[in-house]
């Protein structure tokens, strides 16, 4: 099996922030990989919609044997596991979120689907709180 290095950003802004991460990077380490590179958490406001709910933010570098679908995949079911209803492509925006798990690099592979979108443009180039957290990973 290959071992491929994959690029995580987390979010959370509902709840207990700081558990709800913690509970996640658990569960990835879990299910999908070993977690070798950790940014900071930091908070931001949201981006791209209004809520009075702070977001408390972390990257994280892993490795893992698991395709890039299939990782999305579990992403998606540790997401709901951890109470994550729906996803924005399925309201149409962003709302409030216990968790939220993008992946922002698998392998520096370029790849786009309807599911799935590698790299994540907006968390490399255009958010500048992601650019502060890849940063610390030395992902540019």
């Amino acid at each position: 099996m290959s071992l491929h290095y994959v690029v995580l950003l987390l979010g959370s802004n509902l709840g207990d922030t700081q558990s709800n991460l913690d509970k996640a990077i658990t569960k990835i380490e879990k299910c999908l990989g070993k977690v070798i590179k950790m940014s900071e958490m930091i908070e931001t406001q949201p981006v791209e919609f209004e809520s009075k709910n702070i977001f408390r933010n972390i990257a994280l570098g892993l490795t893992t044997t698991h395709s890039p679908y299939c990782f999305l995949n579990i992403v998606k079911s540790i997401e709901r596991e951890m109470g994550r209803e729906l996803d924005s492509s399925a309201v149409g925006g962003y709302i409030d979120r216990i968790i939220d798990i993008d992946i922002i690099s698998f392998n520096n592979i370029n790849f786009e689907s309807k599911k799935l979108k590698i790299p994540h443009h907006k968390h490399l180039y255009e958010r500048d709180f992601s650019k502060i957290l890849l940063d610390s990973l030395n992902i540019k």
